[in-house]
């Protein structure tokens, strides 16, 4: 039986390939809970009337780390669920503010597809434009990622529970 919701192995992917992620807009709930887990407690983000309105940056600002994880978020529920093994490399470049408010999505585009030495491995380069609902790419960045292949190596990424766990852990009996 195949699992639905599984990413792709890296057998599966092909120079040139290209994908959409689904739409995703930014609200001030994000912005909040982002800013205050990560510390990132700056004017510009946490302050409405930043500027007084009058300079060249309007509107309330998210942070270019939100954007990326939020992308990157759509990437995991879509591309590599179960199969993304590591983030090896990261290079980016931010293009243009980002505000609450604003919808983003991205698109990615296969750039290089090799195996590991270990072959049941692959390494997958993509290069990712984050759009805003203008078409106007906010944010480029190419990921480096390890993927599973096709064979499921188990011991670092089982795609499917073992059997008779149906994926859940159990808590030892006697503590809380």
């Amino acid at each position: 039986m195949q699992t639905l919701g599984l990413g792709f192995t890296w057998e599966q992917l092909s120079t040139g390939q290209r994908f959409r992620t689904l739409n995703r807009t930014l609200t001030e709930t994000d912005l909040v809970l982002f800013t205050g887990v990560t510390g990132m407690l700056e004017t510009i983000f946490i302050d409405r009337t930043f500027g007084g309105g009058k300079g060249a940056i309007q509107g309330q600002f998210v942070p270019a780390a939100l954007t990326y994880s939020l992308i990157e978020g759509l990437l995991c529920q879509s591309m590599i669920q179960g199969t993304g093994l590591a983030m090896l490399g990261l290079k980016q470049e931010v293009r243009a503010p980002v505000r609450v408010g604003d919808t983003v999505h991205g698109e990615i585009e296969i750039l290089s597809v090799r195996p590991t030495s270990k072959g049941s491995r692959g390494i997958v380069v993509s290069r990712i434009d984050v759009k805003n609902q203008r078409d106007e790419v906010v944010m480029s960045y190419e990921a480096t990622r390890m993927l599973a292949g096709r064979d499921g190596d188990d011991t670092t990424c089982p795609v499917s529970p073992p059997k008779g766990e149906g994926g859940r852990r159990r808590r030892p009996r006697g503590r809380s």
